[in-house]
């Protein structure tokens, strides 16, 4: 079993008893990209029990036609369905099983899917839906550690603050070699790829923060990275920045990270990244980001508008490069 880093137990790759809060959120995500097909995507199954429902989530990437100045196609699917309970990660076609904790998953998706060529249109989704083709779209893909399994079951901080201000006060993440089938439309890809899956559990509302960088990068099976800078607050006064850098099993914790992002006309969308982190043994590290596929997604939740910029991202770290996800949070209105 891969190597476990913090709080954690091998029991919590499986659901948890929901707690008692209205939005109680459950959610399981995987990112998988093959750079040798330029195809790639993640999935996300939210599960929100005590409203009765999940939030399930399928996004790819075919960016084999992506340019300097276009980006490729984006599969996309979003879906609300009933569920009873906690028990499982199984809803809207999608499925996550664990086949050995800690060390092994599968995720399994078959059903339909939004067929983008321009994917920006995802910035008003009923009209995407609307307008755009639906295709039918399939993966079964095999998810194995590459990496120790990190992070935390609980932050005492974070359970202190009001549920409606919670964004997830258990998680962690794990670095993964990614092997299976991808089906888009009528074309086959045999995926051999890394990618990241993460987990969380509490009360979660999408509004809590401000404003948060969250980078996943693999440059192979001995090598990986992530980098996440939150600020909770619109002045800035509450911020925290931090990441790993996975090397095999040896994980060093980054204790300072700045992100900066070039974006296109509207100052959301952002087409490339920068940053420079500081490791716990002082070596200062300079990774840069290329987004070759880029979906804007958003949440509504009481009037408030959220904006999630979802970026398939070449990344280059010294003499390496590899891929992985730039994901950037900004509460809009």
């Amino acid at each position: 079993m891969a190597r476990i880093v913090g709080n954690l137990v091998p029991e919590d790759d499986y659901p948890h008893e929901p707690g008692a809060e209205s939005n109680y959120n459950e959610s399981m995500y995987f990112n998988f990209f093959d750079p040798g097909r330029r195809v790639g995507g993640w999935c996300r199954i939210g599960n929100r029990p005590n409203e009765g429902r999940a939030e399930t989530s399928v996004c790819l990437y075919d960016t084999r036609d992506a340019s300097a100045a276009a980006d490729g196609k984006v599969w996309f699917q979003f879906r609300r369905p009933e569920i009873p309970d906690n028990r499982a990660f199984e809803a809207g076609g999608l499925a996550f099983e664990v086949l050995e904790p800690g060390e092994r998953l599968r995720t399994t998706y078959r059903g339909e899917a939004l067929e983008l060529r321009e994917p920006r249109a995802m910035a008003e989704p009923r009209r995407a839906f609307r307008d755009n083709p639906l295709g039918e779209v399939r993966f079964d893909l095999e998810h194995r550690a590459v990496g120790p399994l990190y992070g935390r079951s609980g932050d005492a901080a974070e359970g202190r603050r009001a549920a409606d201000q919670q964004f997830a006060k258990a998680h962690y993440e794990q670095h993964m070699a990614v092997t299976g089938e991808l089906v888009l439309g009528d074309e086959s890809f045999a995926i051999e790829g890394f990618g990241l899956r993460d987990h969380s559990w509490g009360p979660r509302t999408w509004q809590a923060i401000h404003r948060y960088e969250w980078l996943t990068m693999n440059f192979g099976p001995d090598l990986g990275a992530m980098v996440s800078v939150i600020q909770r607050d619109a002045g800035g006064e509450s911020r925290s920045a931090g990441g790993v850098i996975v090397r095999g099993d040896e994980l060093e914790r980054i204790v300072e990270a700045e992100v900066e992002a070039d974006y296109e006309s509207n100052g959301l969308y952002h087409r490339a990244v920068h940053a420079r982190v500081v490791t716990e043994t002082g070596e200062k590290h300079a990774i840069e980001g290329r987004v070759e596929g880029f979906i804007p997604l958003r949440n509504r939740r009481g009037g408030a508008v959220t904006h999630i910029g979802e970026g398939m991202t070449r990344w280059r770290f010294g003499d390496r490069e590899g891929h992985g996800l730039s994901e950037l949070l900004r509460q809009v209105a």
